[in-house]
């Protein structure tokens, strides 16, 4: 029997053409899979038999289309480490489509690496092996941790070479599933063109997202909280797993609230409030500790978007604009101390004490992943699912100190099984740990895939100890410490 092909819609046609342009994947010569996501592909009910078939390769190749209305780059702007660029889009990147998923949630279907567009700005559209893979790896270790975030379906080999400043290099598409890639971008772009533009796209967003919006009770501001709130639940996650974008530019931050592109970033080993991994941040914009301003700063960009809209009178817009972003901290706070909470397997916020732990890890450099599983050892009899590396985390007098009082809240709670399994559902032992990613991606290039599915398998299920991938779980030596990361494109 041949299996059935997706069926993809576009509804992001229905926009001014300003927005998109029609334009086809390039076809490469001797494409062949590195990885295919079929627990994603069922998720979005694609039916089985098709992800492994010759025609999906060909499809998701750009070397062959799918019957419907042919694919298109999207145009968007952006402020990159503060300052607008004015035209961007997708350089590199082919939207093929929609599709329903089995939830009946509408998501966006993508070809990143898959040649040049409009907006290819002099580049050659293409992306190396390194960036598809290594977004492969962390988005999908992302989703399983439960961080709301673009997925891969499939990372595909071109069978090409493309040249960057270190040389030729293989070159690779990623298939990227998101549930749309309307960004703050969009809409900075959407305001260049007027009024009526960010109208449509503001009125297209609701509809897609945020479909709860009651006609008449001020939508265009609803869109502003509903996007607000996404936002600094988003940053709050990132924050509470250690995690650093790298590269929050107002281009890089969807809508719908989905955590994308993973070019430089990184997971923090020893805690550092100021850690910086990006090569290109060099006045640390984007560092950890920022991350949370930052995204009130790329907020207040989508506001000014959204202004000529919001009511009546530009003064009138500008007070309710203002009122809604006077509550992101707030929420950000109020997310963030939940999540650090449930780290510590307490029902509600102890601010104090997270403040306590996080300047003892701080001054004695303690792994930010394994300290809070160090932590899960003391309520736990069970040495494997919630156990760790053995002899990782040496408790200091301060972090003893710390280690009683914390037990003592606990303790008068009353549930230590109860605070172990919220601490066990917030505390992944398994991350893509930079040295290891880095490990994985060298081999990789020398067609060496083993070192990738085992990061693979082992951050597919984050939560849960397994001895065999011990040395995934360890912090890296001195001599493996990743100082630096790139954006690879």
């Amino acid at each position: 029997m041949t299996p059935s092909a997706p069926q993809l819609a576009l509804s992001f046609t229905k926009l001014p053409d300003i927005m998109y342009s029609r334009v086809e994947p390039t076809p490469v010569q001797q494409p062949h899979v590195l990885l295919l996501n079929q627990p994603l592909a069922l998720q979005l009910g694609i039916d089985e038999a098709w992800l492994p078939s010759d025609q999906a390769l060909q499809v998701l190749s750009g070397c062959a289309s799918l019957a419907g209305e042919g694919a298109v780059a999207t145009a968007y702007t952006g402020h990159q480490f503060g300052h607008q660029n004015p035209r961007l889009g997708d350089g590199r990147a082919h939207l093929l489509g929609e599709l329903m998923d089995t939830d009946g949630q509408r998501v966006d279907v993508q070809l990143k690496g898959s040649g040049q567009t409009p907006y290819s700005r002099q580049g050659d559209g293409r992306s190396p092996l390194g960036p598809v893979l290594r977004e492969y790896l962390v988005s999908e270790a992302m989703a399983a941790m439960g961080v709301p975030t673009t997925r891969s379906l499939a990372a595909l080999a071109s069978g090409e070479y493309v040249w960057r400043d270190g040389g030729a290099e293989p070159g690779a598409i990623l298939t990227r599933i998101a549930n749309s890639h309307i960004r703050v971008g969009s809409f900075e772009y959407a305001a260049m063109q007027g009024v009526e533009c960010v109208r449509q796209l503001a009125d297209y967003t609701l509809s897609r997202h945020f479909s709860e919006a009651k006609p008449g009770a001020l939508p265009y501001l609803h869109l502003l909280q509903a996007v607000m709130a996404k936002q600094a639940q988003l940053i709050a996650q990132w924050m509470s797993l250690g995690f650093i974008h790298g590269v929050m530019n107002t281009d890089n931050m969807l809508v719908c609230g989905q955590t994308i592109d993973y070019g430089p970033c990184a997971f923090m080993d020893g805690y550092d409030p100021r850690q910086v991994y990006s090569f290109i941040d060099r006045q640390g914009r984007y560092r950890y500790d920022n991350q949370p301003g930052i995204g009130q700063w790329n907020l207040v960009r989508f506001a000014e978007t959204l202004l000529p809209i919001m009511g009546d009178e530009r003064s009138e817009a500008i007070n309710l604009a203002q009122q809604a972003l006077n509550d992101y901290q707030q929420q950000y706070e109020q997310a963030y101390a939940q999540r650090m909470a449930a780290k510590l397997g307490l029902p509600s916020a102890d601010a104090d004490l997270v403040s306590e732990l996080l300047t003892i890890m701080q001054a004695e450099q303690l792994d930010y992943t394994l300290t809070f599983r160090y932590l899960m050892t003391q309520l736990s009899s069970n040495q494997t699912e919630h156990s760790m590396p053995q002899g990782v985390v040496q408790a200091s007098d301060a972090l003893l100190v710390w280690q009683k009082k914390w037990l003592a809240v606990v303790s008068k709670l009353g549930d230590e099984t109860q605070a172990l399994n919220l601490m066990a559902q917030h505390n992944p032992v398994f991350i893509p740990r930079n040295h290891c990613l880095d490990a994985a991606l060298k081999a990789a290039y020398k067609d060496d895939m083993s070192l990738i599915n085992e990061l693979l398998e082992a951050t597919a299920k984050p939560f849960a100890y397994r001895p065999q991938w011990q040395h995934l779980a360890m912090p890296p030596k001195t001599k493996e410490v990743i100082a630096n990361t790139f954006c690879g494109t």
